[in-house]
């Protein structure tokens, strides 16, 4: 039997973005291995290996993983390996040197390199070069948004082969499910909205790189101006409560609302008017993808992954990093119904990114 192995850092990374692969795999005849450092059990995964993979670049764990890693792949005989996650293609390029000189091909999709346009220097000094010296144990480089794309192909040129695939693709069946008007209403109130409030919506972590406490000063004067304006925040709090403690020191607290973690992000969209990003950097970013899919106007900060869907001025706008005037001034503009916006525009470009057809490419790149 054919073998495939996946490997990235953490569990989570499988079940967000690789569980369609592991299923096509699976669907074509392949014993599915996945390597990580969980424990969890990973859907269509027939062999699950730990390893003590980290993601800091400074963990001497990561030797010790190169080298758990090395045996499993040597003993194995993989056909393919498709690593994911920085720490985790390093790890695996390094240990699947030997396995590729006897036929393994090793397949590497970059969700988004450290190193971009506006990066800090730190990230050029520690994560370009590595990529670099690595893309010649590379097969096949597969890139999410243009940006990385057109540096990989100037810059990465003992890779042979770097492709171009937008994402990890939309479930359109996920989509196919409409909400009745009474549950929306009920939504709503669950959440203390009423029927005509305006809604904002932003699903994202709460992190230093999707800047939510920027978002919030940015849209301080702007909700304070419209009463029926409230703006949701769906994610897990990685900034310890910090949001919070900004949104009551603003008088805010009945129109913005931290909801943690969720589960019905489609149906929060399903009930929003526009959907924001605030992030300063992004690889192909799920949230818009799908308040594209949903129809809703997006207001984006012009960063990488952002300015690959959003199309200024026709399915929404993008504003500059720190531009907090402008980013709230566009926010009104579609309040005020003067911005002119073509929604259908969104469905549209969004199809482009449909589950069905990124599975199509991606049996291309492994040729099964």
């Amino acid at each position: 039997m054919k073998k495939v192995l996946f490997t990235s850092v953490l569990d989570s990374f499988m079940f967000l973005f690789n569980l369609p692969l592991l299923k096509l795999f699976k669907e074509q005849g392949y014993e599915v291995h996945v390597a990580t450092n969980g424990d969890e059990e990973i859907p269509y995964c027939d062999v699950k290996h730990k390893i003590c993979i980290e993601r800091s670049p400074f963990k001497l764990n990561n030797i010790k993983a190169i080298k758990e890693l090395k045996q499993i792949i040597d003993k194995e005989q993989f056909e393919i390996i498709h690593c994911h996650t920085p720490m985790g293609s390093v790890v695996t390029r390094i240990a699947a040197m030997k396995a590729r000189k006897n036929g393994t091909r090793v397949i590497y999709t970059a969700h988004g390199f450290h190193f971009f346009k506006g990066a800090p220097i730190v990230n050029w000094l520690v994560y370009y070069p590595v990529e670099k010296y690595l893309s010649k144990y590379t097969d096949t480089l597969i890139t999410i948004n243009k940006e990385d794309y057109d540096r990989a192909k100037s810059k990465f040129k003992k890779c042979k082969d770097i492709q171009y695939v937008p994402g990890i693709g939309i479930d359109e069946e996920k989509f196919s499910v409409d909400m009745t008007q009474e549950e929306k209403d009920n939504l709503r109130k669950s959440l203390g909205l009423k029927e005509d409030d305006f809604v904002l919506i932003y699903p994202a972590e709460l992190s230093k790189r999707k800047r939510q406490i920027w978002l919030i000063e940015a849209l301080e004067q702007t909700l304070k101006k419209y009463k029926n304006m409230h703006l949701l925040l769906p994610g897990k709090d990685s900034l310890n409560g910090k949001c919070e403690e900004l949104i009551k020191n603003l008088n805010l607290e009945k129109q913005i609302h931290i909801l943690g973690f969720r589960k019905d992000i489609l149906d929060l969209l399903k009930i929003s008017n526009v959907a924001v990003s605030s992030s300063r950097q992004e690889g192909l970013p799920v949230n818009i993808l799908e308040a594209m899919y949903t129809g809703i106007p997006i207001v984006a900060s012009n960063c990488r992954g952002n300015r690959d869907l959003v199309i200024n001025g026709k399915n929404g706008y993008l504003v500059e990093l720190d531009d907090k005037d402008n980013f709230s001034k566009s926010v009104e503009l579609v309040y005020e119904n003067k911005d002119n916006l073509n929604v259908e525009t969104n469905k549209k470009e969004a199809s482009k990114y449909e589950l069905s057809k990124i599975l199509k490419e991606m049996k291309k790149i492994y040729n099964i």
